[in-house]
């Protein structure tokens, strides 16, 4: 029987797999029979799914690469390439295809002794309550703006931030926990009734939990695990990512990943790198918040198991790959912010040793050199489609140029359907009541002894109606009391006003008065 699959290699994916080009700085493998070694000094890698297979050659000057993310563990991974990726600078991750997080190698650096010393320590040493204050700190001021600014739920926000303000008054790590549940109750439950988006094409293959996010709680495991719907599988995916960048951060500052300040110590679970990517959650999930609010999600890049698990197709994994530099440079000060706490809390550490090198942001240089910090990278924008088939559309669209057509008659139908639905309220046409009243009474009142001779039918329409194609028809309405559609039929010639409004028509169109 074949293994489950988080990132599911389907037979859509032989289609569509694009070629193997760094996108942002990251290359990502997946498929069967991986493939990456040295040849020649260039980086050799292979990948595929049965016959389909991709190739690539980099070399070591130009070639672009960053990350290379392998899907799977179907393969091999020459010692040689290791050494080639160290040797250029770029990281090696390896995931699992239940999304987890399986190996994270980057260059190699040197590391303090006395700085991991500090972190085993810092539970005794008082650090660890305040890393832990602040990391949540953060996390919690990101939750509160996006509850409040992107979910539009103002109660959600207020209780984020009471939980945010009795973080000062939390003396133990314990408490610092229960004020984080706390807030992700109200947090994750802005979410519960946030709708998700499809093409009109894939509505009837969509299952009908997949339409809305319900909750970050998955029914397989009662925990965040095997997500049952499409946006859940996504922030499972982006925040192992997030993990695997984390891992990489914290490994080239010197200080182990394992030996964490807020999450207890567990087998197989990096606690420190769990504790240092809390305060980027919130911009993982606003990422995934403007993706499902803007954009609509093809049925396409998702697969569902037996048991319910939403898993990720392998192109739209490797598309999401394309933002681990945007959380790489998002965790980098976080990191080095808790590394050099650590420092300070050992004794005497500041006046006897210079802080921690800052190799991630290079803040110690810029600031001698009088440089500004590194900008905040935006992640990549999410890939439009279109809203009816599911193609792909050019940035700031909704539908691709056939269904945009269909899409303008069915708005123009629905508009008119609304517009009949006003016109015959009991409001307007009780308006329309009163004004027809109105012309009539003027209609009785007016006497034809008053109209002068000169102003006869024919040379209304020999002389006046050929003029009104060049005056508005605002001008016509307002001049007259009357409607625009009724001003509109007067101009096109489908209707003879009431002989009363002969004489104000001939002083819109130029005719003199022959009686002067």
């Amino acid at each position: 029987m074949a293994a489950t699959q988080t990132v599911q290699q389907h037979l859509q994916d032989r289609n569509f797999l694009p070629p193997i080009a760094p996108r942002h700085g990251a290359v990502t493998l997946f498929g069967y029979g991986i493939g990456v070694r040295v040849d020649r000094g260039h980086l050799i890698v292979d990948d595929g799914i049965g016959p389909i297979r991709r190739h690539a050659r980099f070399p070591r000057v130009n070639h672009g690469l960053g990350r290379l993310v392998v899907i799977g563990t179907d393969g091999f991974v020459s010692l040689a390439a290791f050494r080639w990726l160290a040797d250029q600078g770029a990281a090696f991750v390896m995931l699992d295809r239940d999304g987890s997080v399986l190996a994270t190698t980057g260059p190699v650096r040197p590391s303090d002794a006395r700085l991991r010393r500090a972190q085993g320590l810092a539970h005794q040493s008082g650090a660890a309550i305040e890393i832990a204050r602040e990391l949540i700190s953060r996390k919690l001021d990101g939750q509160e703006k996006l509850a409040r600014d992107g979910l539009g739920d103002t109660s959600a926000a207020e209780e984020i931030a009471l939980a945010r303000s009795a973080l000062a008054d939390a003396k133990t790590v314990e408490a610092i926990r229960l004020i984080e549940s706390r807030a992700a109750l109200a947090y994750w439950g802005a979410w519960r009734t946030l709708p998700v988006n499809f093409p009109k094409k894939d509505i009837s293959r969509v299952p009908d939990h997949w339409k809305s996010f319900a909750g970050r709680v998955s029914p397989l495991t009662r925990s965040p695990r095997l997500a049952t719907n499409p946006p859940n599988a996504m922030l499972n995916y982006l925040y192992a990512l997030l993990e695997s960048e984390t891992r990489l951060a914290v490994a080239a500052l010197g200080l182990d990943p394992g030996l964490g300040v807020l999450h207890v110590d567990a087998l197989a679970r990096d606690s420190l790198a769990f504790d240092v990517m809390e305060p980027i959650r919130p911009q993982v999930d606003a990422y995934v918040l403007r993706w499902i609010t803007h954009e609509v999600l093809k049925r396409e890049w998702f697969f569902e198991e037996r048991n319910g698990n939403a898993r990720l197709m392998g192109t739209f994994a490797a598309r999401l790959c394309e933002t681990m530099q945007t959380w790489g440079r998002a965790v980098a000060p976080i990191a080095e912010m808790v590394s050099r706490n650590l420092w300070l809390a050992k004794p005497k550490a500041a006046s006897k040793y210079r802080p921690p090198a800052t190799r991630l942001t290079q803040s110690h240089k810029r600031q001698a050199k009088g440089v500004a910090a590194l900008p905040v990278l935006t992640p990549l924008r999410p890939p439009a489609v279109c809203r009816t088939c599911g193609t792909s559309i050019k940035s700031g669209r909704i539908y691709c140029a056939s269904c945009g057509v269909t899409a303008s008659r069915e708005g123009l139908i629905e508009a008119a359907k609304l517009g009949r639905l006003v016109a015959h309220s009991p409001e307007v046409l009780g308006r329309q009541a009163e004004k027809q009243r109105q012309h009539n009474a003027a209609a009785k009142a007016w006497n034809p002894s008053d109209q002068p001779e000169w102003l006869t039918e024919r040379l209304y329409r020999e002389q006046i109606q050929p003029r009104l194609v060049s005056i508005p028809v605002g001008l016509i309405a307002s001049a007259l009391d009357v409607s625009q559609p009724y001003a509109t039929h007067i101009r096109k010639r489908a209707y003879i006003p009431h002989p009363r409004h002969w004489q104000r028509l001939a002083m819109l169109v130029g005719v003199p008065d022959r009686g002067v």
